[in-house]
This record gives C-alpha cells, structure tokens and sequence, in this order.
C-alpha cells in the first residue's frame, strides 16, 4: 500500500518541480527581453552611430545604425514572394561597400508590387556615388522551401529565400551576415514599413503563468492523494 502511493506522489512532486522551473524560464526568458528592449531603446534614443567597420554587427539586431560608402549597382538581388499590406511583391537588395572596409552589407531598400506583371521588374538601378545611409540591423531569415529553386546568374538575380553564402559565391562580394534595413529617412530606396522590436515579454509572462498554474493543479491533485492515504 506504501509503494502504491509513493510512486505517484514521487512523480507529482517531480512534475510540480519541473512545471514551475519552465515558468521561472519563461520568466527568465521576459526579463531578457526586458533587457534588450531597454538597451535598443537606450542605443536608438542619441545619436545614430557612424561606424566604419561591419563586424560584430550580428549583436546589434534593431539598432540604427550611419553608414558611409556605396552602392554596387550592378550586383542587386530581388526577393520575391514577399507579402505588404496584403500585396505580393518582393524586396530590393542593394550591396553596400562601406569606407575602408573590403566587406559589403546587404541593404533591403524597400519593398516594390508586381501588380500582376511579374514579366515587369522597377528600375532598381542605384547611383555608385559615395554617400551615407541610415540603416536598422536585421538578421537575415532562412524561409523554408519545399524544393531546390533555380538561381540565375543575370543580375538582378532573383531570389526565393535567402542563402548568403551563396549570394557571395554569385556577387564575388563578402557580405556581413546582416542585412540592413534602409530608413525611410534615407535616399533611394522604395516602400519601407519595418516592424519595430518587439521581445513578446507578455508572451513570456503569460506562458510562466500557464506553467505555474499547471503546477499548482498538479499540487492540489497530490495534496488530496497524501490527504485520501493518510484517511485511508
């Protein structure tokens, strides 16, 4: 009769530990995000950084950032397939050299429609002028694809996902393994709406409480077990 009740209460009580350790993850999980909301807000609330070098830009996702250098006009990619305000089209992608650097970073100058007429691509052509850009860091999404698609080699080359590996191979440039988000504010670009960081810390919150709650459930049911034994 021991044994027949000791293990189930032993498996409450592990499952009671480990539900609430997934809600103070989630918890965890809120304050991070907590955190780097706090410090984009804090690095986009002065001046926006001029920098003169590509690296480490993968730590600095939604911050804004100057650019000073230029366009490579003849090595652009469109990625197509893409959804704005319930409109198909796709997005330019410019490389951009900066000063003194033999890198190039990837700026999405904006979204165009195909209006029905995919035979039909803007002029995407861009001056090869030095200048300065303002650009918000984003990393780069792999969107899933049920097959292999065909790349060309004519640039403007057109894209169904993004590999920058291969779009190194193809431009012969060595891109930063970012793209950057060219603002509104900015010259030469097309329709850009882009999302502001969101950490979904409510989403985390939220899921803490389910997990917590599951645990206190899970309390009750073992609370009336030892209560029914102890009668018993």
């Amino acid at each position: 009769m021991r044994l027949k009740f000791l293990l189930p209460a032993t498996l409450i009580i592990i499952m009671v530990a480990f539900l609430t350790s997934l809600g103070f993850w989630q918890l965890d999980r809120a304050d991070e995000k907590r955190n780097i909301e706090r410090a984009i807000e804090v690095a986009n609330s002065g001046a926006v950084e001029l920098i003169n070098s590509l690296d480490g830009l993968e730590e600095k996702e939604y911050y804004h950032l100057r650019l000073n250098g230029h366009y490579v006009s003849g090595k652009q990619f469109i990625y197509d397939n893409q959804i704005v305000q319930q409109t198909s089209g796709y997005y330019v992608l410019t490389p951009f050299v900066i000063d003194g650097s033999d890198k190039a970073i990837l700026i999405n100058r904006g979204f165009m429609p195909w209006r029905g007429q995919r035979d039909k691509l803007t002029d995407v052509t861009v001056s090869s002028n030095n200048t300065e850009i303002k650009i918000q860091v984003s990393m780069p999404v792999t969107r899933m694809e049920l097959g292999e698609s065909e790349v060309g080699s004519e640039f403007p080359i057109l894209l169904q996902s993004l590999d920058l590996s291969e779009m190194n191979a193809l431009s012969g440039l060595t891109f930063a393994p970012v793209l950057g988000l060219l603002s509104p504010e900015s010259d030469h670009g097309f329709v850009r709406q882009w999302e502001p960081y969101t950490g979904s810390i409510g989403k985390h919150i939220a899921y803490a409480m389910q997990w917590f709650l599951m645990a206190l459930v899970l309390s009750g049911i073992g609370i009336r077990l030892g209560l029914k034994h102890r009668k018993g």
